[in-house]
């Protein structure tokens, strides 16, 4: 029930994050900056030591949980590559912007915010604190979501209904992920994969996606700042929790 709440929580986030990027859409890279420290220190601070700790409790070896963050960092990326999604680079494309590219790469989004469901509930499964890391990790991430979905489909000139339209669809996807995992339990060997998996894609979402974004056009102290305060406000949460 708990991860039905928080996927909940995810859905009114990647709404919220849709709907300020057509308010406010040139006062987002001081959020965007918070939020980038909020993933590194949710990967670093919480879910690989969690990695760490499962695994002895549990006699199991770490390395296949190392190899599943790479293996979810560069799963990422080639998902992005397939998807032409460049939102860390629009300015750089403004003579190829096409509806097409627009809607496949908020798509790729969407399934971005469906694995997000899933990690919510499968981080339930390992438990309560680890399910309430990732539940921040993601509403955190899927405001960010939200905003770059309607990003992409606006300026590759896709209308704003057709953009709040796909808002939509990536909004419910963490509810769907998330009811998703009741279909099935997993055994802590492959729980602690997908924890890795999940720390890989936090960790390329935050570096490669947002980090370039949020210094793309603001390259500032206060940028500098509020990422290390994004990553050292989770890191006393996890210490406190």
């Amino acid at each position: 029930m708990n991860a039905i709440v928080f996927s909940f929580v995810a859905f009114l986030s990647t709404v919220a994050g849709g709907f300020f990027a057509i308010r406010y859409r040139e006062h987002l890279h001081t959020i965007i900056s918070f939020s980038v420290g909020v993933l590194l220190g949710v990967t670093f601070f919480d879910i690989i030591p969690e990695i760490f700790a499962a695994a002895q409790e549990n006699n199991l070896s770490v390395t296949p949980a190392l190899v599943a963050v790479v293996c979810g960092f560069l799963f990422i990326h080639i998902l992005e590559k397939l998807a032409v999604i460049h939102n860390a680079h629009e300015d750089e494309y403004a003579d190829h912007r096409h509806p097409l590219v627009g809607t496949i790469g908020a798509s790729g989004l969407v399934f971005h915010s469906l694995l997000d469901g899933i990690g919510i509930g499968l981080g339930f499964h390992v438990s309560t604190h680890v399910g309430l890391v990732v539940a921040i990790a993601v509403i955190a991430h899927d405001f960010c979501d939200g905003l770059n979905m309607v990003t992409l489909m606006l300026v590759n000139k896709n209308t704003r209904a057709k953009a709040i339209k796909l808002l939509v669809f990536g909004a419910i996807a963490p509810v769907l992920g998330a009811l998703s995992t009741y279909l099935f339990v997993l055994p802590a060997s492959l729980l602690l994969l997908y924890l890795g998996f999940f720390a890989g894609f936090l960790l390329y979402i935050s570096a490669s996606d947002l980090l370039p974004e949020a210094h793309s056009k603001h390259s500032s102290v206060l940028m500098l700042v509020l990422t290390v305060l994004g990553a050292a406000f989770i890191f006393f949460i996890t210490r406190l929790v």
